[in-house]
This record gives C-alpha cells, structure tokens and sequence, in this order.
C-alpha cells in the first residue's frame, strides 16, 4: 500500500511579529519567510476553521494588520 503524502510544513516563524505591519509590507515578509498562501480578511469577516498548513491569515482594517494566525 503506497504512502500518504506528508502536508506541507508551515514557516517557523511568530504570527504576532506580523500585527502592526502594513498589509503590503506583511504580505512581501510572509513570503518572503516561505509561507504559500497569503490571506488578507477583513477582521469581522466570516472564515472557515480548517487548518491549512503553509498558509498565514491576516486581518485587515485601514490597511495594517490588526490580527494575524497560522492555516
């Protein structure tokens, strides 16, 4: 029976760091840093919960980053 494949790692790397950023300057970090996907919400907007590894969320209000987390 053949293998799964393993998911993608996510970057080691401090959600936290990102808050406070501009979302541009943000987004050029995080892949800068590896991470794949890139998502930019509005902070109240409605998100499913599944986990995806390699992808960082940010929560966005008048253009700096007020939340951002792992999936």
């Amino acid at each position: 029976m053949p293998s799964l494949p393993k998911p993608p790692r996510s970057p080691d790397d401090e959600p936290d760091a990102y808050v406070g950023l501009g979302a541009d300057q943000a987004e050029e970090r995080a892949r800068g840093r590896g991470w794949r996907t890139v998502r930019r919400l509005a902070p109240d907007a409605m998100v499913t919960m599944e986990f995806m590894p390699g992808r960082i969320n940010f929560a966005v209000q008048d253009g700096s980053v007020v939340r951002c987390w792992r999936g």
